[in-house]
């Protein structure tokens, strides 16, 4: 398996981060979600590459086979980390890929590294630009709501995990967007987290405003979200996106759940690559709901 050093630990040990890094061309940064791994990006890592594309994707701090370390499962820190492998791999005009709180990454990285190497930005079912519902966010969502995930982790991390999943997904009593093998799948996957990181980031991504760092993105930017998400609700996320990011170019996948990059994925892709090609200049872009 391939690693990135991103620094050290509180206790001396190198920070490793694994990763895949397939094709050659423009290179693409694929920045997963809570609680899974680089892998849950399976169908892009199969397609993206065909195009004239390298894509690189990694493993945050604390999830899948990346180093577990106990502090550092917050949003400064995982910026620093993506500023390290875009720098070990020397790559420059990227495309940055961030689904879920990957998407918090993003934001945080262009204000906090002034967007270095980075060409242009992509938000998938993102939690951006705030989820916490407070005086000054009021359509976000109440803390009792996270506080109810910690205690269901915390109880049983393994049966939140699958019913998780299933939400996560769009399954229901009639509805069965994917099987239960790719259930089985995203379990697998997320349950090797280190249960401290697992909870940690739930505060990360629950409390974290990016608002002001969404404000330095000057770069052209893509937001898809899915209009069924019932984990990170579009009207909260994606459908706000524009007003921190007026050039950003926004797209509803109708009826699509949160994790669409298996659901929708022929179309995910598609979007990607055409977006990925794009060289428009920020700020020229149309904005509201755009479909390619």
């Amino acid at each position: 398996m391939s690693y990135i050093t991103a620094g050290k630990d509180a206790n001396g040990h190198d920070v490793k981060l694994h990763y895949t890094d397939q094709g050659q061309g423009n290179p693409i940064v694929l920045i997963h979600g809570w609680p899974a791994s680089h892998e849950m990006w399976e169908y892009q890592l199969a397609e993206l590459p065909k195009h004239g594309n390298r894509v690189i994707a990694y493993t945050r701090r604390g999830f899948g086979n990346s180093s577990k370390t106990w502090e550092g499962n917050e949003y400064d820190t995982l910026a620093d980390d993506l500023k390290a492998v875009l720098e070990e791999l020397d790559l420059q005009d990227v495309t940055l890929v961030g689904f879920s709180m990957g998407g918090g990454e993003i934001a945080r990285y262009m204000s906090r590294h002034g967007g270095a190497r980075v060409g242009r930005v992509a938000f998938v079912s993102a939690v951006t630009p705030y989820l916490l519902q407070t005086d000054d966010n009021p359509d976000g969502a109440p803390k009792e709501n996270f506080d109810k995930m910690i205690e269901g982790l915390r109880k049983d991390r393994f049966d939140f995990l699958s019913t998780f999943g299933k939400q996560f997904f769009g399954v229901g009593t009639l509805s069965h967007p994917v099987s239960q093998a790719t259930l089985d799948w995203m379990q697998a996957m997320c349950q090797i987290a280190s249960p401290r990181a697992t909870e940690q980031d739930v505060y990360a991504f629950a409390a974290t405003d990016f608002r002001q760092d969404l404000q330095a993105i000057k770069v052209p930017t893509l937001v898809i979200h899915g209009t069924s998400d019932e984990t990170v609700p579009h009207k909260v996320s994606g459908q706000r996106m524009t007003q921190y990011v007026p050039h950003a170019q926004y797209i509803e996948y109708d009826g699509a759940p949160h994790g669409l990059f298996v659901t929708e994925k022929d179309r995910l892709n598609q979007d990607l690559l055409a977006f990925a090609g794009v060289q428009s200049v920020a700020g020229t872009s149309a904005t509201g709901t755009q479909r390619f």
